[in-house]
């Protein structure tokens, strides 16, 4: 991807959810754009990152922690999208601005765990399957209304919001009334205590309508990157 492609790729994605934002009187300064660099090459995220674009997700420890050591000099904010495994904790502390993929309480306990022997409070999203997809990791609705009181006990957690995948295979449309009904849920939970800000949902076939239900954070892969 050459610099004026990207350039004009960013430009009109920013234009989608500006106008997203004002058919619903949101503030678009409210809604981030998460470049998913997942097996993209460093050249390609240089790019964008030249173009402006400051915040990237992966989905592999290992590749994370290779790519924030390449770009160490560069002020990009990492994200692990991806699935994390209990093995990779101690490896990922301190590494991200946000862990999005909390998907289970005995994964939050052990983070927890990790992160109060390191000394550190990490920022995370609860995963939520709002769909019921047996196919998919994350909280139940029902679970995370049941061990909320617990997970917001974890000290060593600030939990920021929730994230949720609705089905890949669902029109834009079909995926708002998940959008709808993860923005209820956060709503919820929130309190003054644990104010649930942050909402990731929405990628590139959706992004839009994931705007228009309020999320903030939107994970936007082929749309920046084109196909692998």
């Amino acid at each position: 991807m050459g610099e004026v492609k990207s350039s004009e790729i960013l430009n009109e994605v920013h234009e989608k959810i500006s106008k997203a934002c004002a058919r619903v009187g949101r503030d678009p300064e409210g809604v981030r754009v998460l470049a998913v660099s997942k097996l993209q090459p460093n050249e390609k995220i240089l790019s964008l990152f030249q173009q402006g674009q400051k915040h990237f997700g992966e989905n592999y420890v290992q590749e994370l922690v290779g790519k924030k050591e390449f770009f160490s000099e560069r002020p990009i904010h990492w994200h692990l999208i991806g699935h994390l495994q209990k093995n990779k904790i101690k490896s990922i502390l301190g590494l991200c601005e946000l862990i999005h993929s909390i998907d289970s309480l005995a994964l939050a306990k052990a983070l927890h765990q990790k992160a109060h022997e390191a000394s550190r409070t990490e920022n995370i999203l609860l995963q939520v399957n709002i769909a019921g997809e047996e196919s998919k990791e994350g909280f139940s609705v029902a679970d995370l209304r049941q061990q909320w009181p617990e997970l917001k006990s974890l000290s060593s957690l600030k939990i920021r919001g929730l994230m949720t995948m609705p089905p890949l295979q669902n029109s834009a449309e079909k995926n708002r009334p998940y959008f709808r009904e993860l923005k209820k849920l956060a709503a919820e939970l929130s309190s003054p205590d644990c104010p649930l800000n942050e909402l990731s949902m929405g990628t590139s076939h959706d992004f839009e309508v994931a705007t228009e239900e309020g999320a903030t954070i939107l994970r936007l892969g082929t749309m920046l990157f084109g196909a692998r």
